[in-house]
């Protein structure tokens, strides 16, 4: 079991974070705010998809108009993402957002930021410092060395949560992002070391989504394995419903995320098969897909690691030349011809989804 360390909560309209409180996956819109019908959609795609919060951007008087219509609609709590502009800020938190993105390096007018602070104590709203590594470089020097970025993220970390407290205000989620997998993960366990508010994590502009895959689930899985992370983001270019999915699998892999649908477990492969394995799982995958169970399914090529795994499995399969053996619980229950076997699986699926 991963022990997460211990933080305050922020409060997110109807969505709470912090370590008593499930591990959120959050998306982006990636429509055009001002088309109110299609980002009224994807939000519902996303929050279909098992987004507990969607970030829209706002960098318009236009956007912040719309943005109200959407809150209205939406079936979860909107982060409001303003930009450049402290006006765009208050309008988002008057037009209803629960949560707005501040990045220290776009926004540093004092009292921009004390009016902001102000209007979110009004609204009973959440704010998140967002450093991102792009925007961040020492102003007297000009210094962007790779060396030296983690350090600097921190440092305007610190000045802004430092602000925010002397004015009153902590219902405060902290990230600190990179391209970067490595300096990703440096600055946010500085940041878990440095202050007890929740952390949003994740890669940023992580890539296509063949590319982001592997770099967002070492980042976000390193940190969470950690006990850091409190709400997650993984970043593509594409649809935003992948990255809900990607982000709900990385939670799923680490056991913080209660699985709620099929599991497949499907061995490698090697020459000892004498079966076609990889076949004979796409057709139980296909199988599954009409399953709204947590069952746990395991499709082996062999009887040397098979029996092993279909001890924790629901129902199993170890093939055999032509052959194999069912498990049910762990507990071998039939010899099945090679051609039988999808359907003998079929059956016992069939029982147990009936059964849950």
């Amino acid at each position: 079991m991963i022990k997460r360390r211990k933080t305050k909560t922020a409060v997110i309209g109807s969505v709470k974070l912090g370590h008593r409180y499930p591990v959120a996956v959050q998306s982006m819109t990636k429509v055009f705010t001002t088309d109110v019908e299609a980002c009224t959609q994807q939000v519902h795609r996303l929050a279909q998809a098992g987004c507990a919060l969607v970030r829209i951007a706002v960098p318009t008087r236009a956007d912040t108009d719309a943005l109200k219509t959407i809150i209205a609609r939406s079936p979860v709590p909107i982060v409001a993402d303003i930009h450049f502009s402290p006006e765009r800020a208050i309008e988002a938190l008057e037009a209803g957002a629960a949560k707005i993105r501040l990045n220290p390096g776009n926004i540093k007018d004092r009292k921009d930021i004390l009016r902001i602070i102000d209007c979110a104590k009004r609204h009973k709203a959440a704010i998140r410092i967002g450093v991102n590594e792009a925007s961040i470089r020492d102003l007297k020097t000009g210094d962007v060395r790779q060396d030296k970025r983690v350090g600097l993220m921190l440092k305007e970390m610190k000045q802004y949560v430092r602000l925010f407290e002397k004015a009153g205000f902590d219902n405060l989620v902290l990230s600190a992002k990179s391209a970067d997998t490595v300096r990703t993960i440096a600055v946010n366990r500085a940041i878990a070391e440095t202050f007890d508010y929740p952390i949003h994590i994740g890669l940023t502009h992580a890539g296509l989504l063949e590319d982001a895959q592997t770099p967002s689930a070492v980042a976000i899985g390193t940190l969470l394995a950690e006990g850091i992370g409190d709400t997650i983001r993984v970043s593509i270019a594409g649809d935003p419903v992948q990255e809900a999915k990607l982000g709900r699998e990385i939670l799923l892999s680490l056991g913080l995320l209660e699985r709620r649908e099929p599991e497949l477990i499907v061995c490698p492969t090697c020459g000892r098969c004498a079966v076609d394995v990889r076949g004979l799982a796409q057709d139980v995958r296909t199988l599954l897909a009409e399953v709204h169970q947590p069952v746990r399914v395991a499709v082996m090529g062999c009887v040397v690691n098979g029996p092993g795994e279909a001890a924790d499995a629901d129902i199993a399969v170890c093939a055999s030349s032509g052959k194999g053996f069912i498990y049910r619980n762990g507990q071998k229950i039939a010899a099945v011809e090679e051609a039988g076997l999808l359907n003998a699986l079929r059956e016992q699926i069939d029982k147990l989804d009936k059964k849950r």
